[in-house]
C-alpha cells in the first residue's frame, strides 16, 4: 500500500511522501520507516534520522484536531445509521485492544500507541483516550512519547538492529 501511495507522488520530495505515508491511518509509522529507508526506486532512500523525524512529524499531525475534534464530530455523524453502526464496530474493537489504556490510563497510552502492533498508533490512541476518558492536557504527551517510541522501534527493526519476530 506505501509503494502504491508513494509510486502516485513520484514527483514529491521524499521528505514529503514519508510524512504523508504516515498521516494514512493504517500505514502510520509502521508503513512510512520502512519504506523512506529503503533505497530507490522501491523507497525513498532516506537516512534513518531524516526518516524518523518526517514519519514521527507526519504520524503526530493529526493528532491535536482529532483529540479536540472527536467529539462533536462523533455527535454529529452519529445521527446516521450507517455512522452509528461503524462507531459501534470501532468503539467494541478499541475497547477490546484498549484495555491497557483503560488500566493504566496515561501509562497505558504511551504503550498502546507506542508498541507498534496492528491497530495501534496515534490514530486508535487518539480514539482509545477518548474512550477512556483521558483528557487533551494529559492525552496529547502521552501519544507523543508513544509515536516517538514507536518510531525508534520500527527505525531500529528496519534497520536490522533489533528483530520483532
Amino acid at each position: 500500500m506505501a509503494e502504491q501511495i508513494a509510486a502516485f507522488f513520484v514527483n514529491m520530495p521524499k521528505e514529503w511522501v514519508t510524512l504523508i505515508i504516515a498521516l494514512i491511518p493504517i500505514a502510520e509509522l509502521r508503513g512510512a520507516i520502512p519504506w523512506a529507508l529503503a533505497s530507490p526506486p522501491v523507497g525513498g532512500g532516506l537516512t534513518w534520522q531524516t526518516a524518523y523525524l518526517w514519519a514521527v512529524v507526519g504520524n503526530l499531525m493529526p493528532v491535536i484536531p482529532l483529540l479536540l475534534f472527536f467529539e462533536r464530530t462523533y455527535i454529529w455523524l452519529n445521527r446516521y445509521p450507517i455512522f452509528e453502526r461503524f462507531f459501534t464496530w470501532l468503539f467494541a474493537r478499541t475497547r477490546k485492544r484498549g484495555k491497557v489504556v483503560e488500566k493504566y490510563k496515561a501509562l497505558g497510552l504511551i504503550l498502546f500507541v507506542g508498541i507498534p502492533l496492528p491497530v495501534t498508533g496515534a490514530w486508535t490512541g487518539t480514539l482509545a483516550a477518548f474512550l477512556f476518558g483521558i483528557k487533551f492536557k494529559q492525552a496529547f504527551p502521552c501519544i507523543v512519547l508513544g509515536v516517538m517510541l514507536a518510531g525508534a522501534i520500527v527505525t531500529l527493526a528496519s534497520l536490522g538492529v533489533i528483530s520483532l519476530f
